[in-house]
């Protein structure tokens, strides 16, 4: 067993008893210690099973979500993740509110350098939205990062093989 204090305090991770919420929850996410904040390293987590309800017509929404981060003393836990993530799985809200979502409780969980949310969601009506969102620390150079990102966040897209 881990002599680590942080990882003692995870509930979620090694649970034979993993509880599913399906309405959302925030209060789900745990946290552990980056165990290198001296320096910079992205951590990106790719999600393609995320699933949200239209806020007009309670239809599914489904979508892969990409979630890349710079931690700094904090780090989100994985299956934390996962289940704060399966927890939108009731919650009426646009894509585009989506994202901003989890960018908000994601920088209020962590305090990371820098961070983005960037949902690709299937198509419906023949549309496919694809918001994208990002956030650096004020007054850093990941402030400007983050700038730079949103403007060019999309100059060279990817091929798109999940539609």
């Amino acid at each position: 067993m881990s002599d680590r204090k942080d990882v003692e305090r995870l509930t979620h991770l090694g649970s034979e008893k993993t509880t599913y919420t399906f309405e959302y929850n925030p209060q789900l996410l745990e946290t552990f210690d980056n165990n290198h904040p001296n320096r910079d390293y992205f951590v990106k987590f790719n999600c393609p099973e995320f699933t949200t309800l239209c806020p007009k017509t309670g239809q599914p929404d489904f979508a892969t979500l990409y979630i890349s981060y710079i931690p700094d003393k904090k780090m989100v836990e994985s299956k934390s993740l996962k289940l704060y993530l399966f927890s939108f799985r009731n919650h009426g809200g646009f894509h585009e509110d989506a994202v901003n979502v989890i960018l908000n409780d994601l920088v209020e969980l962590m305090d990371p350098r820098y961070i983005e949310v960037w949902g690709k969601f299937t198509p419906r009506g023949g549309i496919s939205i694809d918001p994208y969102v990002n956030y650096g620390r004020p007054n850093t150079k990941y402030e400007e990062m983050a700038e730079k990102r949103l403007l060019y966040h999309d100059m060279y897209p990817e091929t798109i093989d999940n539609r």
